[in-house]
């Protein structure tokens, strides 16, 4: 950007304007500060940001954002505000490693990874999700897995599934209709009397053994349409009800957070030489963290040993023993999640310091089997059943001993409306990540990038959203 000293002639205006007045673009075109302003606001008004050009004739050169940011501030700060707005839209809608929130309501936020690895993050609003395809946390369940199950679970098909099984339609009306007794000659409401075997309509005289005039013991080939139907609808209803049996013991065990700091309350206020409970928060943490994963698993058990997306990839002797190994993981799995859940209801602030001690090594110990257990379910869902797939399509994201890592803070501000854009908000600022000026906005200063757990995860922003020097 150059400004002489002279006075010279917007081309666009046709006015004699003081050099300081005009801004001189990288390409080369002068104009006054006005038109440069208005053409700006014109722009964003249609929807460009990243790449405003020139308004000069056939130049195709973009103009600078530090440029474009300054001279909307002048004049229309709410114009700069919705231009810086649109910036940060078009980066993460441009970044794969950068993705919104995807809260109900929306918070604002938005995550950016290190890599492109399956994974799964906490947003600064609390919300766990998966990176990949933004529905909630579901591993060891892959994307496409998750997906076919809650349609599944959300769809009518099942119940489709039961008619099926346990109605026959009438001939004459073709309205299911259920048996409730033991002969096989049914009427529907409508009047018709028919054959609950075959379906075919009859008369209405019977034996006890056979119906006037009919009979129907061939093999046709509905019956074992309907045989199969009645397979597919008590295997999906034994994974789902212990799916759901877990989903609802972690929603009730979720309200034990508030009774165990009440114990631990009482607890410490008795004249005992205990004062350390942070044992019984972690066991408590360890126990949400392993029910999630037992819940999921039984999701992916469903897909992973069922005939529809990897009918072709094994055999059926192949399925059988990966089924065993599965199973044998995520039973023992169980067992100790529900013997940590069992202690964990123990009123222990009415035990002696001795039965307190026990109790607290069973924690720890049952905390740490479960760790180990959840790690081994993984390494043979990753090496032993997908790792030995053709498809590469199904990765999970890998298990954390310390749970879905949580995204660092770091401040956005655009000016001291920032909050009421609608985009990113503005965040608390890790130390360290720049200086504040009076108005509570962060400095023009790039913020770095602070680690968490290993420096995974950040709500850092790209180099566009921070004004040049």
């Amino acid at each position: 950007m150059w400004r002489s000293c002279l006075q010279l002639m917007c081309e666009i205006c046709i006015e004699d304007i003081p050099s300081h007045e005009a801004t001189r673009m990288d390409c080369g075109h002068c104009f006054c500060n006005s038109c440069w302003t208005e053409h700006f606001v014109v722009k964003i008004n249609e929807g460009q940001s990243k790449r405003i050009r020139c308004m000069a004739h056939k130049c195709n050169s973009i103009c600078d954002e530090a440029v474009v940011r300054t001279l909307l501030s002048r004049k229309h700060p709410d114009m700069a505000e919705k231009y810086e707005r649109f910036l940060l839209e078009s980066y993460i809608e441009d970044n794969k490693r950068v993705k919104w929130c995807p809260s109900t309501p929306h918070c604002g936020n938005a995550i950016r990874v290190e890599d492109d690895e399956p994974c799964e993050v906490e947003c600064s609003c609390g919300l766990q999700f998966c990176f990949s395809c933004l529905s909630e946390a579901h591993s060891p369940c892959s994307c496409l897995m998750w997906e076919l199950w809650a349609k599944k679970c959300r769809d009518e098909s099942e119940t489709v599934n039961w008619i099926t099984v346990h109605t026959k339609p009438c001939p004459k009306c073709h309205k299911p209709v259920e048996k409730n007794g033991g002969c096989n000659l049914v009427s529907c409401i409508c009047g018709q009397a028919f054959c609950w075997l075959c379906g075919g309509a009859t008369g209405r005289e019977h034996t006890w053994s056979s119906i006037a005039g009919h009979s129907c013991g061939r093999y046709k080939e509905q019956e074992k349409t309907a045989e199969r139907a009645k397979r597919d609808l008590y295997r999906y209803m034994h994974y789902h009800n212990r799916y759901k049996a877990h989903t609802d013991s972690f929603k009730l065990e979720s309200k034990l957070k508030e009774t165990i700091q009440g114990k631990i309350a009482i607890s410490e206020e008795k004249d005992s030489t205990l004062r350390d409970y942070s044992w019984v928060n972690n066991g408590l943490a360890r126990l949400f963290r392993s029910r999630r994963v037992l819940s999921y698993s039984y999701a992916f058990a469903f897909y992973m040993f069922g005939d529809e997306l990897f009918k072709e990839e094994m055999t059926e002797a192949q399925r059988e023993i990966k089924q065993n190994l599965f199973e044998d993981q995520q039973q023992q799995l169980e067992a100790n999640v529900e013997k940590l859940s069992k202690i964990l209801e123990e009123p222990f602030e009415t035990f002696s310091d001795d039965k307190v001690m026990e109790i607290r090594m069973q924690i720890i110990n049952l905390s740490t089997i479960t760790d180990k257990l959840c790690q081994k379910m993984y390494e043979c869902i990753e090496n032993d059943l997908l790792g030995s797939l053709h498809l590469g399509m199904h990765s999970i994201a890998p298990y954390k001993s310390k749970g879905i890592e949580r995204a660092s803070e770091l401040s956005v501000c655009w000016s001291n409306k920032a909050n009421n854009t609608g985009v990113t908000a503005e965040l608390d600022r890790p130390s360290g990540s720049g200086s504040s000026d009076d108005s509570g906005c962060s400095s023009r200063k790039r913020a770095r990038k602070e680690s968490v757990g290993g420096g995974f995860f950040d709500l850092n922003l790209p180099a566009e959203f921070v004004d040049r020097n």
